[in-house]
């Protein structure tokens, strides 16, 4: 059985107040190519649908066109899941008329879980649609008060299903989640961490045929051959810069699988330039002067109207700044930065508290804390 593994479209994204859809339909034009190129017998998308629990119309548009075309046009079954930014109600509207056309959409957990069986010339493939949810409504799904993190809550549906079904047969697992050794970037959204650690360690996954991820938007492999993320179509950072988009092709038989990617080119690509402004007008220093760009000047000098004269030559720079001597309390302030960005909402407030009153934020105050930033999480994702 041939698979497409793909996942965080983010459809109706905004990098640097630049509104991404144009650039997200030319990249979904040459994904379809490539489905017709490579005629999988499904598709799989991973999660994050949509950039944000509401989304535009224009990015409404442009996955009802894209799915249409893999259902009804080119007969390929798809198997999606909501991801954390994508709302299960908005996402989950219209999914059992859907299934008659083999678009299988799944945003919650619910009683009488089955998985998606498809059959090739070996027998059945069972593909496990594991949207992201929080441990609180695994908790409640299971019935189990000591499920508090997200490793504890994949561990309990992993259990489920390895108690349920045949575990010699090819099991798919496709799910959206950030497991331990996955190399993240600063374009995705951390997951909540109200009662403990984001993480979910990859050996839960170690009897399943193919693990399908999302979340991480760089393409990788964690820990095994069987467990990968397919990364983002887009870079939606530039600290994605470097990264090699794409999809991935896996191809199961009767005793395991093999994967390989399929790079897709952007209409522009993000890229990091630093020069100093006049050799920046003199030459070419981008790879192409077309593309998304972040320019540091090297200049120590008053410049006058540096971004005007430059976006003559490069008109899609997004962000421009002077690239300088960091001194040791910069060095200090920045690695503060980067501890907070790291931090949970949860952290963040005892941190801040902290510092407010001069003294650790009381235990009782933080489980509050915790049950509330759960709720207001919660109430997000649902709008």
């Amino acid at each position: 059985m041939k698979l497409i593994h793909t996942a965080d479209w983010h459809l109706g994204k905004i990098v640097n107040n630049l509104h991404m859809t144009e650039d997200q339909r030319f990249i979904l034009n040459q994904f379809l190519n490539v489905v017709e190129e490579e005629k999988p017998d499904a598709i799989i998308i991973a999660g994050d649908l949509y950039d944000r629990s509401i989304p535009p119309r224009e990015a409404v548009e442009l996955l009802n066109s894209t799915l249409t075309k893999l259902t009804l046009e080119l007969k390929i079954p798809v198997l999606a899941i909501s991801g954390n930014h994508d709302s299960p109600d908005r996402l989950e509207f219209g999914s059992s008329l859907f299934r008659a056309n083999h678009l299988y959409i799944n945003t919650r957990l619910r009683s009488g879980y089955s998985p998606v069986t498809l059959e090739d010339d070996y027998g059945p493939v069972h593909f496990h649609l594991i949207p992201y949810i929080e441990p609180a409504e695994v908790r409640e799904f299971m019935d189990d008060d000591t499920i508090q993190t997200h490793h504890q809550a994949m561990e309990a549906i992993v259990k489920y299903i390895e108690s349920n079904y045949d575990m010699n047969d090819r099991h798919v697992w496709v799910g959206h989640s950030f497991l331990a050794g996955g190399m993240e970037t600063e374009s995705e959204e951390r997951l909540t961490m109200v009662g403990g650690s984001p993480y979910v360690d990859a050996s839960l996954f170690k009897n399943f045929s193919y693990v399908a991820l999302g979340h991480l938007h760089q393409p990788q492999r964690v820990k095994h051959d069987h467990i990968r993320y397919s990364g983002s179509l887009l870079k939606y950072s530039f600290s994605e810069a470097d990264q090699k988009k794409g999809v991935t092709v896996v191809e199961l038989d009767e005793q395991g699988q093999y994967q390989r990617q399929i790079p897709l080119t952007p209409r522009r690509d993000l890229e990091i330039v630093e020069g100093y402004f006049d050799e920046l007008l003199e030459k070419n220093l981008a790879g192409n002067h077309e593309n998304y760009l972040h320019i540091r000047l090297l200049d120590d000098g008053q410049l006058v109207d540096p971004m005007g004269k430059l976006r003559k030559k490069y008109p899609n720079i997004l962000r421009l700044e002077r690239k300088v001597n960091v001194s040791q309390n910069q060095l200090k302030d920045l690695k503060k930065i980067k501890e907070r960005q790291e931090m949970s909402h949860t952290e963040l407030f005892a941190s801040f508290y902290e510092e407010m009153k001069g003294e650790a934020i009381p235990e009782k105050r933080k489980l509050q804390m915790q049950e509330l930033i759960s709720n207001l999480m919660q109430e997000e994702r649902v709008k």
